[in-house]
């Protein structure tokens, strides 16, 4: 077969490397970073014939025939763009894993905010209906674990794959059965440099789906309408019947209390236990997917009222003196963390900072004069953030740089403040303090609970 180099060793690298050196491939792991449990890693991959390289940065050197690139890893690195331009076949991880899971039906959803939650909903529904349908890519399995357990016999029947921009990017030929666009923002500009190029790789992975469902509550989706895509595409809205773009025969929408799905009642609204118009949104479409997969309604009624929630996104933490600690620490960037403030009720103590991304904070600005009674800043964003609320006019914020201060510091000011809710919701990026956002979510679930 040759040589194959994979980018990163995280899940998604080891779990190529072992779809890889199974085909007999000379698999060859490099990753930039270093540590302890890296080395562990390291050893127990050599006992498997697959070499790892730490603290090492790619290079063509070796000439492989394969470069497989982990979700993370930056698809215009300078080895990737010359590996490219040399003819070296250059592929992300997702599109490795669908070559070996084409066979399969897929569903495929992308878009800015609401990826997480509609996905982990529709494969929590296509579970209740009995289906193996494991959620992969952003959420549960690197899609290459998939591909491993599929060839020791435990085939899935449907893949759900949450998939970023980035995986997108790097994976052009996945064509999913049916095809969910969530929501579209300026997001992840500082790696795809402009809003049309974001848009772009998108819509190519809706382009490549036999079905479509967009979430026609979206400013920017809607405003392009059902002429640029498919006059097929199943359109949702909260709103209801009259706000269904495109054929209203074959949308989703809210009337009544109930999701209707080409025109019959599935599920009542109530049976989700997420709050906020969003996950409403959320609701339809993984609904709407169900249905065009054939789910019957007793299957999605019962996943619904089942379903718990997703961690780091609103997730309630615990109530501490009658004050609700909830975590949405998924909340990356000014749009998510809008959302968040704006789904719940009454006041809060907001806790918001990180890495900060560009993008657009207008909204968000608004949210917090209308919905935080105080606003406490972490991470290396403080400084910037502190700056846009003194311009607004918002001067009930303080500077508390980490974790631990701002939960101790908002357990006081709550009652002072007559809120009832203390919000980390961070409108940033996580990699100033943490790994990741979900040891961000974490350290704030501990802190919360150390005050009880």
């Amino acid at each position: 077969m040759g040589k194959a180099s994979v980018i990163g060793l995280g899940k998604s690298g080891v779990a190529a490397a072992r779809l890889l050196q199974g085909d007999g491939w000379e698999v060859m792991i490099s990753d930039r970073q270093t540590s302890e449990s890296l080395c562990q890693q390291k050893a127990e991959l050599a006992k498997e014939g697959i070499a790892v390289k730490l603290g090492h940065s790619m290079s063509l050197e070796d000439l492989p025939q394969l470069i497989v690139v982990s979700p993370g890893v930056p698809w215009d690195l300078p080895v990737l763009v010359d590996a490219r331009s040399r003819g070296i076949e250059t592929i992300g991880e997702m599109e490795l894993a669908w070559r070996y899971l084409k066979s399969f039906p897929w569903v495929g959803i992308t878009g800015t905010n609401g990826k997480t939650t509609t996905t982990a909903l529709i494969a929590a529904i296509f579970q209740a209906a009995g289906l193996n349908a494991p959620a992969c890519g952003n959420i549960g399995y690197a899609a290459c674990e998939l591909a491993l357990e599929a060839r020791s016999n435990h085939a899935p029947d449907w893949v759900i794959a949450e998939l970023s921009s980035y995986q997108i990017e790097s994976s052009a030929s996945i064509a999913p059965k049916i095809g969910v666009w969530t929501t579209f923002t300026p997001d992840h500009l500082s790696r795809h440099k402009t809003l049309e190029r974001y848009f772009e790789i998108k819509a190519h992975l809706l382009q490549q789906s036999e079905q479509q469902i967009f979430n026609g509550d979206d400013e920017y989706l809607s405003k392009l309408g059902a002429n640029y895509w498919s006059p097929n595409a199943c359109w949702t809205s909260v709103k209801g019947k009259d706000y269904i773009i495109g054929n209203p025969a074959l949308g989703a929408y809210i009337e009544g209390g109930w999701v209707i799905v080409q025109g019959e009642p599935i599920v009542e609204v109530a049976a989700l236990r997420m709050v906020g118009n969003h996950n409403q949104q959320n609701l339809l479409m993984a609904v709407a997917t169900a249905r065009l997969a054939g789910i019957d309604k007793e299957a999605i009624a019962q996943a619904i009222a089942n379903f718990p929630g997703v961690p780091h996104r609103l997730e309630h933490i615990c109530t501490w003196q009658g004050i609700d600690f909830i975590n949405d620490s998924k909340a990356t960037n000014y749009d998510a963390a809008q959302v968040g403030l704006s789904a719940i009720e009454g006041k809060a103590i907001l806790i918001a900072g990180g890495e900060a991304k560009a993008g657009d904070d207008t909204s968000w600005l608004a949210t917090i004069q209308t919905k935080a009674a105080a606003v406490l800043l972490i991470g290396s964003a403080a400084e910037q953030f502190a700056q846009r609320l003194e311009q607004i006019g918002y001067i009930n914020y303080q500077i508390l740089e980490t974790m631990d201060k701002a939960v101790t510091k908002a357990a006081e000011l709550a009652p002072q403040h007559k809120a009832n809710i203390v919000l980390l919701s961070p409108a940033c990026a996580s990699f100033d303090q943490y790994p990741n956002f979900e040891q961000r979510g974490e350290d704030f679930r501990q802190h919360c609970l150390a005050l009880k």
